[in-house]
């Protein structure tokens, strides 16, 4: 059921539509070397075939999974043969990222030289995974996941299809099986049209039945893990928007990101070090028992594990992300790292060091030190920073939680200090 033509060709319509990009390439019959970059079963492959064969280029199709760097270099040297007969060549090379970067700088001198258009498609972040010289040669293109309406318009053609398709066995699909089918390939159409396969060649041998039903395509799919790779863009993105979930004081998003890490089989641990983060980062001193919570969510899991371990964790998801919230710790540890790079190794003040021995107390070190006990409200007017940095603040409370209280409480030792000047 691969597409002939780009007529045929199902979704990305932002690139194919009418004057689109790729429509303007394939009507100029100029090919540019490209990176298509999305999921699984979106058409990458098919794309590239399809441009190249509008554009009148000699295609050659290379596997970074199954193909080696030797078979590369003979048609790397093919392609500059080639070129100078000015035959046009373009090599497209699937999952291209499964290439080093040692590897990926073997196409550079022929893309260079113009001696082929480089395809590349990849499930994998362009940004992290191709190499930037590579990248500044190539314009990057974004592919989607299809949407359920191009789904169902792929699964109908390939049901009623007599060539290529299923069409000669007479089959109809339910629209609860159709459904099913739509929800559970998440917009891959390779998933839709295998599983779409599998239930009509059961249904064939087992015949008596004229329709593929929602039991059929359960038996073919089996279970479809969740589309999650933990060393790539998806577990950035999905933790980012869990974290900016709870931030966002929305639990039943932050539960909802949870659980898809979670049933992903992303690891438990590094989610709860992100909690922990969250607490100190993001909640602070507005609820300083948000911290204990995202510490002792993180202990109970690496207590009970899985599965029963989800349940400390939602605990604590729900608590962080109700809770009220304050960055005022975050931004004063950012403030003051700030002043330690910009002023170095200030000298401690003479009063603030201790004097253990006598020399020591004859060079000052402690001397004027008041002891802050001595005095009512346990507040001694003193700095206690170096002199450069004398009066800088850092920490400013907000108005939340028990951060309130807190900046009441040095309000307080201000008005306090003022009164014994």
């Amino acid at each position: 059921m691969r597409p002939l033509t780009l007529d045929e060709f199902v979704g990305q319509r932002h690139l194919l539509d009418p004057g689109k990009l790729l429509r303007e390439i394939t009507q100029a019959g100029r090919l540019h070397s490209l990176i298509l970059w999305g999921p699984p079963g979106c058409g990458k492959t098919t794309l590239a075939r399809l441009l190249a064969t509008s554009c009148g280029v000699r295609c050659v199709q290379f596997s970074a999974v199954t193909s080696g760097v030797k078979e590369l270099k003979n048609i790397l040297e093919e392609a500059k043969r080639l070129h100078r007969l000015s035959i046009p060549m373009a090599l497209l090379v699937d999952e291209i990222h499964h290439f080093n970067k040692t590897q990926q700088d073997t196409f550079l001198p022929y893309v260079e030289h113009g001696d082929l258009t480089l395809v590349g498609a990849t499930t994998e972040n362009p940004s992290f995974e191709v190499i930037s010289p590579l990248l500044s040669r190539c314009q990057v293109l974004v592919l989607y996941p299809l949407s359920p309406e191009e789904i169902v318009l792929i699964i109908d053609r390939a049901l009623h299809d007599q060539e290529r398709g299923l069409g000669t066995l007479g089959l109809e699909i339910t629209l609860e099986g159709r459904s099913f089918l739509v929800q559970e390939s998440q917009g891959d159409a390779r998933t839709a049209l295998n599983a779409l396969e599998t239930a009509a060649t059961m249904i064939h041998r087992q015949g008596g039945k004229t329709e593929i039903d929602l039991s059929s395509l359960q038996e073919a799919l089996q279970k479809r893990p969740l589309l999650y790779d933990k060393s790539g863009e998806d577990h950035y993105n999905i933790i980012s928007a869990f974290i900016k979930s709870m931030r966002g004081s929305d639990p039943d998003a932050a539960l909802y990101w949870l659980i898809r890490m979670l049933e992903s089989g992303e690891d438990p641990l590094f989610i709860a070090r992100r909690m922990i983060i969250f607490a100190s980062e993001d909640v602070g001193n507005a609820d300083p028992r948000a911290l204990q919570v995202a510490v002792a969510a993180k202990d109970a899991f690496h207590f009970v594990g899985l599965p029963e371990g989800r349940i400390p964790l939602s605990q604590a998801v729900t608590y962080l992300a109700t809770a009220p919230k304050s960055n005022a710790s975050y931004r004063a540890m950012l403030k003051a790292a700030k002043d330690v790079k910009a002023t170095g190794a200030l000298p401690v003040p003479l009063h603030l060091r201790n004097a253990p021995t006598a020399l020591m107390e004859e060079l000052g070190y402690g001397k004027g030190y008041r002891y802050a006990h001595n005095f009512p409200g346990h507040i001694a007017d003193q700095e206690h920073l170096p002199e450069e940095l004398k009066g800088r603040k850092y920490y400013d409370p907000s108005d939340f939680g028990y951060e309130k209280t807190i900046k009441e409480r040095m309000r307080g030792w201000e008005e306090t200090k003022k009164g014994k000047k």
